[in-house]
């Protein structure tokens, strides 16, 4: 990993955030130890975005407070946030030409000064250390264009390393990408030891990668601790709607989730 600060822990304590009068968090609590994944599920349109753009600094909570170790977040400028937190959003892109290296250098603007344009020397090694990390460097002068999905997630985390930040969120990373790419891609997560919150829809691979998992339904939060603990029939079923047997995997030391089918309305 290249050179940063280190790995803290994130705090949300009891986070709504409203529009139009609409609750659409409503005093949701999380807390995320140093170097753990925590990963936030629920199903759709139930705030998990809304909940990583307030744990980014991105929205302002209407009532509660987020702390990166003993920063309030929200009463940092945008360069000092950026500094701590980086956000990987679902489906990010660009209509710019650039190259693979240009779009990850974008990650060290909150570390330069204001009069000083491209990148000096140290910044050369982060971002080189970054595109390591990430399993990008053979694609450094290649067009953004050109790249498949896979590839872009990847090239979007290297930027998100070359922030140097102590908190990475991931919003709904392996979207778009197929089974090899996903467990690539969460397992070159994981390895960084890295505080990292993640949105994903996927269970089995909430299951296989998180520590912890939080999760959401209607912006409220229903569960939240170790993912054994969480991730049981009875939640399922009200949260999903879905009938499954959760038991050990036969392979790893993780929960297994197997699908029987929809719960019916009329049951």
């Amino acid at each position: 990993m290249s050179p940063r600060q280190e790995c803290a822990g994130l705090r949300a304590d009891r986070v709504s955030w409203s529009v139009s009068g609409r609750r659409i968090l409503d005093e949701v609590s999380l807390e995320c130890g140093p170097g753990t994944v925590t990963g936030v599920i629920g199903p759709n349109g139930s705030g998990k975005t809304t909940l990583l753009r307030v744990l980014a600094g991105l929205r302002r909570p209407t009532s509660g407070s987020v702390e990166i170790g003993n920063d309030d977040l929200h009463r940092l400028n945008a360069r000092e946030r950026a500094r701590l937190v980086a956000l990987v959003e679902q489906g990010a892109t660009t209509d710019l030409e650039l190259r693979v290296r240009d779009v990850i250098g974008l990650g060290r603007t909150p570390h330069g000064s204001r009069w000083r344009t491209g990148m000096d020397a140290r910044d050369e090694v982060v971002v080189a250390t970054a595109m390591d990390a990430a399993d990008v460097a053979h694609l450094a002068d290649r067009p953004w264009q050109s790249l498949s999905g896979g590839e872009r997630q990847r090239t979007h985390l290297a930027r998100a390393l070359a922030q140097q930040p102590r908190i990475l969120l991931l919003d709904e990373p392996t979207n778009h990408l197929d089974l090899q790419h996903q467990l690539d891609f969460l397992g070159r997560v994981r390895r960084l030891a890295l505080t990292t919150v993640a949105a994903l829809h996927d269970l089995e691979l909430a299951a296989a990668f998180c520590d912890r998992l939080v999760v959401i339904q209607d912006g409220r939060l229903v569960a939240s601790g170790p993912v054994a603990e969480v991730l049981t029939t009875p939640m399922i079923a009200g949260v999903y709607g879905v009938d499954a047997a959760v038991g050990a995997h036969p392979v790893h030391p993780r929960p297994h989730v197997r699908w029987n089918g929809v719960i019916s309305a009329e049951c």
